[in-house]
């Protein structure tokens, strides 16, 4: 019985240690080096949002670097896939967590991926941010606040409102049918808020339709909606249902508008579409747009161009605000004491980056306006920029 308790004892001190050990005075890496790691989809079917924001990342730190790093230190990136699979992100954040023993993690771009790291931050106190993880649960859970989780893009109730608004008051729309994927929380919390929003000032919802993610015929629910009176049609998803569906809506004659969200953002969604045609009348929310005319804008986009000769989509400016803004919050800080970079984060005001100036909340989440993007013949135009 001794020999148990004392068993006992040594576990529970060894456990205690360990938890301590990656808490508020963690090292990382050397003492002229600060690691941040990267929890990103660099391969799997959401690859094309974990790379570009890993990218504009990059770019971000070689340019913080060349001027000097942070408070005199250099900083150095540990970019692991995470494959997009959920368990496979919350492995990743633990190794990041336990054997690199980061300062901060970036990613992953998904809000279910991104949510299953959460964990893995308030057990290792290890300050943990998304740039593109949009779901309304990502900083808080059960109403409580989550301390080492933040975002630096709005959340889907907010790009959903804004398109509601958008419908009725730019569009002129008063009759919406909504179609969404009726298995995905991004897609359901989209339309929830998109539904509330319309209604709110005087639009009719028509129909609340459905699919999912594995469907590739669309015509039965697309012919059932073509017979209805209705003049804009809500589908809150991710390109590779959006674009099929497009495609399909045109086909059988469905011209009316059709609303998106940042999901949307990825030039293979022309491909998927069909033609560059069928996705005019194509409307979307997105946290950036090369067309904005604001000098942040106007110097990225030269910047990216410059290193990476390619024009840079909304991840890129996502995950290039992202590293400046974990930056701003480690010199703030002035030590590589993690919690004192949480704090710091937490009290972030007036941040001005690439995809807008924000101040966190007291959720965690950026106070920001959204951008409307429109497709003209295949190519995404800047339409305007809404809420803050």
């Amino acid at each position: 019985m001794i020999k148990n308790k004392l068993l006992s004892f040594i576990l529970t001190a060894f456990m205690i240690g360990t938890l301590a050990g990656c808490g508020g005075s963690q090292a990382s890496g050397s003492s002229d080096t600060i690691k941040i790691g990267l929890n990103y989809e660099l391969t799997g079917p959401v690859s094309q949002y974990g790379s570009a924001c890993a990218v504009g990342i990059e770019l971000a730190a070689d340019e913080l670097n060349a001027a000097g790093g942070i408070n005199g230190k250099k900083i150095e990136l540990v970019k692991v896939d995470n494959k997009s699979e959920n368990n496979e992100a919350m492995n990743v954040a633990t190794r990041l967590a336990t054997k690199d023993k980061v300062l901060a993690m970036l990613g992953p771009a998904t809000s279910g991926a991104f949510k299953a790291t959460a964990s893995v931050a308030e057990s290792y106190k290890v300050p943990t941010i998304s740039c593109s993880s949009t779901a309304n649960d990502v900083t808080v859970e059960n109403g409580k606040v989550r301390d080492w989780v933040f975002r630096t893009c709005y959340s889907d109730n907010f790009q959903g409102s804004v398109m509601g608004s958008f419908a009725l008051n730019d569009l002129k729309t008063t009759k919406a049918i909504i179609l969404s994927d009726k298995a995905n929380d991004y897609s359901q919390g989209l339309a929830e808020s998109f539904k509330k929003s319309f209604t709110g000032l005087s639009g009719t919802i028509v129909a609340e339709e459905y699919f999912t993610e594995t469907d590739s015929d669309f015509s039965p629910v697309l012919t059932k909606i073509k017979g209805m009176d209705f003049d804009v049609l809500y589908l809150p998803t991710y390109y590779e249902s959006a674009g099929p569906v497009i495609k399909q809506a045109r086909a059988i004659g469905i011209t009316v508008p059709i609303l998106g969200a940042d999901g949307y953002d990825s030039e293979k969604i022309v491909e998927l579409a069909g033609s560059a045609d069928a996705l005019n009348n194509v409307y979307f929310t997105n946290h950036y747009s090369s067309g904005d005319t604001s000098p942040e804008v106007v110097k990225f986009v030269e910047d990216f161009k410059k290193a990476k000769n390619a024009e840079p989509n909304g991840f890129n400016a996502l995950g290039y605000d992202l590293m400046y803004f974990t930056a701003d919050a480690i010199k703030r800080a002035g030590s590589t004491d993690t919690t004192a970079i949480k704090d710091a984060l937490a009290q972030t005001r007036n941040f001005a980056g690439v995809t807008g100036t924000f101040s966190i909340d007291e959720n965690h989440d950026p106070v920001k306006s959204t951008v409307i993007i429109e497709f003209k013949d295949g190519k995404q135009a800047f339409r305007t920029k809404a809420g803050s």
